[in-house]
């Protein structure tokens, strides 16, 4: 066993969502649709398998750009995707797992080390330098959502995978943490308690959609994901078998909607069905002769026309903007070399035609667009992009998590490790330390 499944808790290694063995819960709360999947974990030649067994999906109500913006009208969004996902599989659930893009998740990357007796490293020397590590690493109005160990040292010989064994004066780790608002998250939580269900877990949303929609080979390589949701699209970077970096910016496929609907002075609806129907993210020669119908922003039964050149030429910019604006980020984060030559598109408003193309144009890299994988059971109507984030959730939840934080935040304090931040590797400091340890252990 790795010491990355080491630090796994054990109910999570044995696929348990702590309720009923085997079964577990995904919920993904975004800005235009609520999603469900209750899955099952089957035991092949292969390992565990994920099989889903229930799906569940609403529009959102109460949400805008991933946070809760009416309690009330999320809460019964929520209730009523769950319950009919649990309708579909013939049983109920007690508990969730949920993801997040509100709260503008961010990256930081921090070193801890610890001085060693003259003997060999023990598990509990792991795990008092890394809950030393994460108490002292807080910042108000932030809570940690994961905390992934990238890499250890003893003495001077770092990059090492597994330190157990070995004989050193000082231990030291690498550590991958991913901290959100404080407020967005709690709101969120409240609406699942509203809705009578105990919260598992919270993941970051490009973190979750990374481990459906990515191959083995690229998360090992080295890959770029972009999830390009409707209230905003977020990025993460893997590479070395382990997440490095993620980011957020506040732009989404609403937005394009928002565009089109002024720059064609029709309704919301009626631009979002312009979009998907006659839309794409590149020119053809044919655009200028195509004629499409525009209903009358008064909702009247009155219908003008336009070229469909006009309506691409509304939704190419926002995507380039979108694009330029993640590989900034990323090129400033230094993380942009690390990902390789792939990058990988995922989530609704992916979809749109030609968008892998200019994603293509801006970043200079190879791309796809990818759903959900490693998962059984999914329909034809679940299987897109605009589902790689649930499947994901339920994808580490039966692999299990390769953290050092898996639960619901909780605070915690101790103190035992000398804290190293990386200034060039750090986006925002934040956080509220779980007491993973207590409870795993």
């Amino acid at each position: 066993m790795s010491v990355f499944e080491f630090l796994r808790p054990q109910a999570v290694r044995n696929g348990s969502n702590g309720k009923t063995p085997g079964v577990c819960a995904a919920l993904d709360v975004g800005s235009s649709k609520i999603a469900c999947f209750i899955a099952k974990t089957d035991q092949t030649i292969a390992g565990p398998r994920p099989r889903v067994v229930g799906v569940g999906h609403q529009s959102s109500r109460g949400v805008r750009a991933g946070a809760i913006v009416d309690m009330d009208e999320a809460a019964e969004a929520i209730r009523a995707a769950v319950e009919q996902a649990e309708r579909m599989a013939g049983q109920a659930v007690n508990s969730v797992t949920l993801t997040l893009s509100a709260g503008q998740p961010t990256s930081t990357r921090i070193g801890a080390e610890i001085d060693l007796p003259q003997r060999e490293v023990t598990e509990r020397d792991l795990r008092r330098l890394l809950d030393g590590a994460l108490s002292e690493f807080a910042v108000a109005d932030r809570v940690v959502l994961h905390a992934i160990p990238l890499a250890w040292s003893v003495d001077d010989h770092r990059g090492i995978r597994d330190p157990r064994g070995m004989f050193g004066r000082t231990l030291g780790v690498e550590v991958h943490v991913i901290t959100a608002a404080i407020g967005p998250l709690r709101n969120l939580m409240t609406c699942v308690e509203r809705c009578h269900f105990d919260l598992k877990g919270v993941v970051a949303t490009p973190y979750a959609s990374g481990l459906s929609a990515l191959g083995d080979d690229e998360v090992q390589l080295g890959a770029t994901l972009i999830d390009m949701g409707a209230g905003a699209t977020t990025a993460a970077v893997f590479a070395e078998g382990a997440l490095l970096h993620i980011d957020t910016v506040p732009v989404g496929g609403s937005h394009v909607t928002s565009d089109v609907a002024r720059g064609l002075s029709t309704p919301l609806a009626a631009a979002e069905r312009l979009k998907t129907l006659y839309g794409s993210a590149l020119d053809s020669p044919d655009d200028d002769q195509q004629m499409i119908e525009v209903p009358s922003v008064t909702g009247d039964r009155i219908y003008g026309s336009a070229p469909r050149s006009l309506l691409n030429s509304i939704i190419r910019p926002r995507l380039e903007e979108t694009f330029e604006l993640i590989r900034d980020r990323l090129d400033a984060a230094g993380v942009s070399k690390t990902s390789g030559r792939r990058l990988v598109l995922t989530g609704g408003a992916s979809q749109l035609p030609g968008t892998g193309e200019l994603a293509a144009r801006v970043f200079g890299k190879q791309v796809r667009i990818a759903g959900p994988s490693g998962i059984t059971g999914l329909g034809d109507a679940v299987s897109g992009p605009a589902f790689s984030a649930v499947a994901g959730v339920v994808r580490r939840e039966t692999r299990g998590a390769a953290e050092a934080i898996a639960g619901p935040p909780r605070l915690g304090a101790t103190s035992v490790a000398r804290i190293r931040r990386d200034p060039t590797r750090e986006t925002e400091r934040g956080g509220a330390v779980w007491r993973w340890f207590a409870e795993s252990f």
